[in-house]
């Protein structure tokens, strides 16, 4: 089949790239290699896609730009979208607002509006456990009320939420939208906090930690992730919205030990006030992707971190 991976070029989605690739689809990748973090860390990415020798190409280009993705729908006939590009972070989202809203939602439009009209029926998107916001019972599931996001980037992916919800219920798109929890592992990006940590623990150099240490979070080692998103593309749903986390909880303090454990060096902590924004635990009730998708994530946070060490340590220059 042809794919298009839209922020094929990143963290996420150039491993979902080299998962179809292996599985013998064709593959488009678009991104716009933007300046959150320094762009050659998406090129060296994408020379490893190209490196595969498969039939894999790569589109530079804008989300907003409505032209631009009716020239690549047009030039090709795509058979699935995996929709992962966007702008990330709670924090950052709190300084540029009107951007998040404009690259997430009214991007999220714009492929949602080219896949209709070209005829492509199926899409998978990615969305965010931040959605939940201060979640009073967990772990989260699905089904909770979900009225009180706490940041732009949360707000956005809720927006994201309920045009898929749209274009399913207007157009008939087979939408599956995936709530990520704190997706770590090879290739992350460099402002998330475990390689952010690792940097500064290798360097000498203090860590920020915001609070006390107490905050929890479900973090999610690649692999599984990229294997709830394929397992998406394998099944029809009208329309559904699943939690894809590793369910179960790290505080901060455990994450920090561990990679002291794997890096071989003391931390030196530097205590900060918590953040606007920051919700206190993360927590995936993946019952729903288990008996739907057969997901089954394998890889706990105490075999992830030295997995993801491994990789630093060769690549970090």
């Amino acid at each position: 089949m042809n794919f298009l991976v839209t922020g094929g070029a990143g963290f996420i989605g150039s491993h979902v790239c080299e998962r179809l690739l292996g599985a013998g689809h064709a593959v488009w990748a678009f991104d716009d290699l933007n300046n959150f973090y320094n762009p050659q860390i998406k090129r060296s990415n994408l020379r490893d896609l190209q490196s595969v020798a498969k039939p894999f190409e790569f589109v530079q280009g804008d989300l907003v730009d409505r032209a631009a993705l009716e020239d690549l729908f047009t030039s090709v006939k795509f058979n699935q979208v995996i929709h992962l590009a966007a702008r990330a972070g709670v924090r950052p989202s709190l300084a540029e607002p009107a951007l998040y809203q404009r690259v997430n939602v009214e991007g999220t439009v714009n492929v949602l509006e080219a896949a209709r009209l070209h005829g492509v029926k199926k899409i998978t998107i990615a969305s965010s456990s931040s959605v939940y916001g201060v979640n009073a019972k967990v772990p989260f599931s699905e089904s909770d009320p979900i009225f009180s996001a706490i940041s732009p980037y949360a707000a956005s992916k809720l927006a994201c939420e309920a045009l898929g919800h749209v274009y399913h219920h207007i157009y008939g798109l087979d939408v599956a939208m995936l709530r990520f929890f704190t997706v770590y592992g090879p290739r992350q990006r460099p402002d998330l906090a475990i390689h952010k940590f690792a940097q500064l623990i290798s360097a000498g150099k203090p860590i920020p930690v915001f609070g006390d240490g107490s905050s929890a979070r479900d973090y999610t080692y690649i692999t599984d992730i990229v294997d709830g998103v394929i397992a998406c593309t394998q099944n029809k749903f009208g329309f559904e919205i699943f939690n894809l986390g590793e369910s179960q909880t790290v505080t901060l303090r455990q994450l920090i030990e561990l990679l002291e454990k794997s890096l071989g060096q003391t931390a030196v902590i530097d205590r900060q006030p918590t953040q606007p924004g920051d919700v206190p635990v993360t927590f995936a009730d993946v019952s729903k992707a288990r008996a739907k998708l057969s997901y089954h994530p394998r890889v706990k946070i105490a075999e992830g971190i030295p997995l993801f060490v491994d990789w630093f340590r060769k690549n970090n220059s």
